[in-house]
């Protein structure tokens, strides 16, 4: 009779923890969202590129490194700015305008309107400063494009640079939105500034 209560008593304390742990996994169950890492953006602060015989000159902020353009096809006064630690670059490449305006606007509009694929939107910002000669546009890609930003400037008769900022990463707007929108500045700040010198 003894065998019997306490194989009783183990019974019941068995149904109860499995009630028990059944129980707890129950319930209303809410995912959390996806989280990314938080990214530490260094202090703003710039320095002038003004380097002999470039036919131009602006800002550029000091924690990226501006290098000559070495890729295979790069044309004379093309620089890249090194976004060090970020996997990220704006690429600059300068045309002298040989009465081929219209071609080279063409272009940029081309490179700009190929990410319409992955793009949820293309915002275009006009960008005009005649003190200094300088016009242009500045293109918000909003999306999963590989470039999150693109402009050009030209003074409309001899100097026209190109511009697009390009991350060497897989494209996520969402964990990439606070540094597009960083170097967004940067990008603004350089326009900005910007001077032909010839």
């Amino acid at each position: 009779m003894k065998k019997s209560k306490r194989s009783y008593i183990y019974l019941a304390l068995m149904v109860g923890l499995v009630s028990l742990i059944m129980e707890s996994c129950g319930g209303n169950y809410t995912p959390k969202p996806r989280g990314y890492f938080r990214i530490a953006l260094p202090k703003k602060s710039y320095a002038l590129f003004d380097s002999t015989g470039f036919p131009y000159s602006f800002e550029y902020p000091k924690y990226a490194k501006l290098v000559p353009d070495r890729e295979a096809g790069a044309e004379p006064y093309w620089v890249n700015i090194n976004f060090r630690g970020y996997k990220a670059v704006l690429h600059l490449s300068y045309k002298r305008i040989n009465n081929d305006l219209p071609t080279l606007l063409e272009d940029v509009h081309a490179f700009v309107y190929k990410h319409t694929i992955k793009a949820d939107a293309i915002l275009e910002t006009a960008y005009s400063a005649p003190e200094r000669k300088v016009y242009g546009t500045l293109y918000d890609i909003e999306g999963n494009a590989a470039s999150a930003l693109q402009f050009y400037l030209t003074d409309s008769t001899k100097n026209f640079v190109r511009g697009a900022l390009y991350f060497y990463t897989r494209p996520n707007k969402d964990s990439l939105a606070p540094v597009v929108e960083y170097f967004r500045k940067d990008v603004v700040r350089l326009v900005d500034t910007f001077n032909w010198r010839r």
